[in-house]
C-alpha cells in the first residue's frame, strides 16, 4: 500500500513451525496465530522504515 506522509514502519515476522498449517485461504491473523500455538520452533522480526519524499 502507498504509505502515508512522514516515516512509516513495516513489520515482517518469520516463523519456523514444526508442522504445515492446513487452513483455508483468507484467514485472519488471529486465526493463523491461534493455529500456530504450540508449533513455533523459532521466530524472527524485521522492522523496516520508509519515508516518502
Amino acid at each position: 500500500p502507498y504509505p502515508p506522509s512522514g516515516t512509516h514502519r513495516y513489520f515482517f515476522r518469520l516463523y519456523a513451525l514444526d508442522t504445515v498449517l492446513k487452513l483455508p485461504e483468507g484467514q485472519t491473523r488471529k486465526t493463523v496465530e491461534k493455529a500456530m500455538e504450540g508449533h513455533i520452533l523459532g521466530k524472527a522480526e524485521l522492522v523496516g522504515t520508509y519515508k516518502r519524499h
